[in-house]
């Protein structure tokens, strides 16, 4: 009974402890500033773990601990027992006080609660903190590049960097470049060219854009050279705003074959001599997707171009084989068949 007795008392000091700690972070900021509230769920998910851990509260507590609070702050939609727990295992994976106030909380609660739900090591958590932070990705936007593996597909291309621009630059455009690029907003068949792959991408610019990184601002499709009274036309153009630089983007369908390398070589020295601006643009890069790749090949096809490029491959979204899709309803025989369900009904 004395036990019992002790753990109400001590119950009752630690629900006026976290009363108090709510009310001074609604007066600083009115508990709307993100940073107070994911620092305040940190110390009040800090608190239930030491007094489960110290003082041997069971789980139980969490509930009660979820109901007081509701009570007490009915216009605060943060206190169910799903995100008590949430605040728990936010201050377990992250115990440094120091990195929740100058990391973690920069970004959102909802942000960071989808990265403890879908990742578990720390050192990916904190990339994707980092990344969302730099990016300002939504919450939907973090979860496609968690889902589309962003971490392990960046840095992934076969380059020439290191050898054709200054050090700070080569790693700079290193960390934008990707393997594979993830189109999975297109749906084009198992077999489709260049100008399908072309006009897909363009119609779903956003969407490219968006895989593509920030910082790219599309500047032309088919952009227009001449050189030599003669003609050739860039497959799509970008500027970078952060790199200062154009970047190039060559297409291919199929494999990467060495040729691809040169002719993507010899745009990049276009570029540089008829668009490029000396006085604030950096040397023009280069990036040729293609479906498949060799990377040896590919090594050695960059080996000895003077021109900035990577090679990297993309994903498709798995499209269904084409007898399968001729078989499927179409929109208007879907429609007739609900109606004549309607009909059969009564309805």
């Amino acid at each position: 009974m004395k036990k019992h007795s002790t753990v109400d008392q001590d119950y009752a000091e630690f629900l006026v402890d976290i009363r108090t700690r709510i009310r001074s972070a609604q007066t600083r900021a009115a508990l709307s500033v993100n940073s107070e509230l994911v620092l305040l769920y940190w110390h009040i998910g800090n608190d239930i773990l030491k007094r489960q851990d110290e003082q041997g509260w069971g789980a139980k507590v969490i509930a009660r601990l979820s109901h007081d609070l509701s009570r007490e702050f009915p216009q605060i939609k943060g206190f169910s027992s799903r995100n008590l727990k949430y605040m728990r295992g936010f201050a377990a994976a992250y115990p440094d006080e120091a990195f929740v106030q100058q990391v973690a909380a920069q970004i959102s609660w909802f942000h960071n609660c989808v990265i403890m739900d879908k990742l578990k090591d720390l050192v990916k958590r904190e990339w994707y903190i980092r990344q969302t932070i730099q990016n300002e990705w939504s919450r939907n936007v973090l979860v496609h590049q968690i889902e589309s593996g962003l971490l392990d597909r960046q840095g992934n291309s076969v380059t020439n960097l290191e050898r054709t621009l200054p050090a700070l630059q080569s790693k700079l455009v290193f960390e934008i470049l990707k393997d594979p690029y993830n189109f999975d907003f297109l749906t084009l068949g198992q077999e489709f060219s260049e100008r399908d792959l072309h006009q897909s991408l363009l119609t779903h610019i956003r969407d490219f854009l968006m895989e593509l990184g920030v910082g790219f601002a599309f500047v032309g499709s088919e952009s227009h050279l001449e050189v030599g009274d003669q003609d050739f036309y860039i497959d799509l153009l970008f500027y970078h705003l952060q790199l200062c630089c154009y970047v190039i983007i060559k297409l291919k369908a199929g494999n990467f074959v060495p040729e691809c390398a040169g002719k993507l070589n010899f745009y990049l020295s276009a570029v540089d001599d008829l668009l490029r601006q000396e006085s604030h643009d950096q040397p023009s890069v280069g990036i040729l997707l293609c479906k498949t790749q060799n990377r040896i090949v590919a090594e050695y096809a960059l080996r000895d171009m003077n021109k900035p490029m990577g090679v990297s491959t993309y994903q498709l979204m798995h499209a269904l084989p084409e007898n399968l899709r001729s078989s499927l309803p179409s929109i208007e025989e879907l429609e007739a068949e609900l109606s004549g369900m309607h009909e059969e009904s009564g309805e």
